[in-house]
């Protein structure tokens, strides 16, 4: 099957460091290891190619503006040009991240008469919105409505997001979430020795609502306790600098280590011997990557009550469960953890089985695109 895998979002780049690109690269790996030959139709491709997909047929068509404005209107040009290349070519199937001011995969799938899945990962105008700045607000509901409704299949990463959608017209959202590749990402051949102080990582990029100042006071509150742990976060952003002298100034042993390419999370991975989502109480419309990746590595989790990360963190038994934001109750999950070696030792074999027997890529499009065929035919 030929899949044309639109992705008009320039705050997406194919071949990035964030974890929406990495969501992009996955969901190409699982179309190709189905034996689909994918080319990918982006506004932005990025320059960290993985290895494995260096033959992935890639057309690009960046966005220009130089304000905001002019960026709405160059998104809606970019997403012109990719499915105008798209119709060039042709395809059997059309797959879309949605992204604001994009119907490029609607005008495909009605010009070509192939059926469409449209992928929503954030209600993304309300988020705009909220968090960014968005001057032409009724183009941009317009076009995702217009999007929403005539897709085949919108497959979306929450229940929360799924509820947007319906109420902007989708039929019967699909709640698909995130996945890991348990094949790239598996538990280390070797852990820490008895003696070296117990790591506690961290991935994804640093804004406020990942509450990694949480976990660094978490750390220092159980340095007050008399526990040794050193803290390992992996990632970039806005937080960055003040969370560096938060460290700094309590003592906490840190490293950061900026952003860094997906091929580089499994050894990332391999060092942390807790994995932390201490999330504030915030939006909980996401679909956790970092968590998935943690299960997939056999590194159990502490996580905040927050969205999807307690369905994903079973309690007592791939991780524990705190309350956002509070510090004690972080501090006491990592204490856990740390002072009961058997029980670490037995969420992290039930982590990683988890992560294999539920959560794997090919599984997560299988479901998308076994939704696919009762959409087309009823």
């Amino acid at each position: 099957m030929r899949v044309a895998y639109l992705v008009a979002d320039p705050g997406v780049p194919v071949f990035g460091t964030k974890g929406a690109s990495v969501h992009v690269q996955e969901i190409v790996r699982a179309f190709r290891s189905r034996g689909d030959e994918v080319t990918v139709y982006a506004s932005r491709r990025g320059d960290r190619v993985p290895a494995d997909l260096t033959g992935v047929r890639l057309i690009e068509r960046r966005v220009t503006g130089a304000d905001t404005a002019q960026r709405e209107r160059g998104i809606q040009d970019a997403a012109q040009h990719l499915s105008d290349a798209i119709l060039a070519d042709g395809c059997d199937l059309v797959y879309e991240r949605f992204s604001l001011f994009s119907a490029g995969g609607a005008r495909v799938s009605e010009t070509l008469g192939v059926p469409g899945v449209l992928e929503v990962n954030a209600p993304l105008v309300q988020e705009q919105r909220r968090h960014r700045e968005l001057v032409d607000e009724a183009a941009a509901v317009a076009i995702a409505e217009r999007a929403l409704t005539s897709a085949d299949v919108v497959a979306c990463v929450s229940e929360p997001v799924a509820a947007w959608a319906r109420a902007q017209g989708a039929r019967h959202p699909l709640v698909a979430p995130n996945g890991v590749d348990t094949d790239r990402i598996r538990p280390p051949f070797r852990r820490r020795a008895a003696d070296a102080a117990p790591t506690v990582g961290f991935v994804g990029t640093l804004k406020p609502w990942h509450g990694v100042d949480v976990l660094v006071d978490a750390v220092a509150e159980l340095t007050r306790r008399g526990r040794r742990a050193r803290l390992l976060v992996v990632g970039d952003g806005p937080e960055r600098a003040g969370l560096e002298r938060r460290a700094g100034a309590l003592g906490v042993e840190t490293e950061f280590t900026g952003a860094v390419a997906p091929e580089q999370i499994p050894d990332m991975l391999a060092r942390m011997d807790i994995g932390a989502a201490p999330y504030r109480a915030h939006d909980d419309y996401f679909s956790p990557l970092k968590v998935y990746e943690y299960l997939a590595a056999g590194v159990p989790v502490v996580g905040s009550e927050v969205g999807q990360v307690p369905a994903l963190v079973r309690h007592g038994r791939t991780g524990l469960i705190t309350r956002p934001g509070d510090v004690d109750s972080l501090a006491d999950a990592l204490q856990t953890l740390i002072d009961d070696p058997a029980m670490h030792r037995r969420l992290a074999d039930q982590a990683r089985q988890q992560a294999v027997s539920e959560h794997g890529w090919s599984g997560v499009l299988a479901g998308i695109l076994g939704a696919l065929h009762p959409a087309v035919t009823s």
